[in-house]
């Protein structure tokens, strides 16, 4: 499946034109590693190193049709398991609200930080700790996504 192809897929499941917006923009092969680059925009969740995937392109959809996010530099996100930092760039598409990532993977906490300044997500924060209880010191948000 090519990346026109996915974007026909999400569109026929009825996903608003917002989401669908902020899959044509994020290039999903910049999150994913070299090797599965050709594989970018299959239906299907892929890994991205230390036992860790990036979910499939329609489970993220319907995830973020659940947040009803809105365009609003006032909301404030956090995403709990943040992994390449791919959904943290589709919710930013979205809000251009303040975006907080926790990952507990140290190393994919460097790759995602390094992804998202290369391609200019600013508002986007990314902390290395669990998740489990959250991210207190950022608190309240308006949504919280658990990847």
């Amino acid at each position: 499946m090519n990346k026109t192809q996915l974007l026909t897929h999400l569109k026929n499941q009825g996903f608003s034109e917002e989401i669908i917006k902020a899959f044509e923009k994020v290039k999903r092969e910049e999150f994913v590693p070299k090797e599965y680059i050709n594989e970018a925009y299959e239906d299907y969740p892929l890994p991205i190193g230390y036992g860790a995937t990036t979910s499939q392109p329609y489970t993220i959809a319907f995830m973020l049709n659940l947040l009803e996010l809105k365009e609003d530099k006032n909301q404030k996100i956090l995403e709990i398991g943040s992994g390449s930092g791919y959904v943290l760039a589709l919710v930013s598409e979205i809000t251009k609200g303040k975006i907080y990532g926790v990952e507990i993977i140290k190393e994919l906490v460097e790759k995602s930080k390094e992804t998202l300044k290369k391609l200019n997500y600013e508002n986007i924060n990314i902390i290395n700790k669990s998740g489990f209880k959250g991210l207190k010191e950022h608190a309240s948000y308006d949504r919280i996504l658990v990847s």
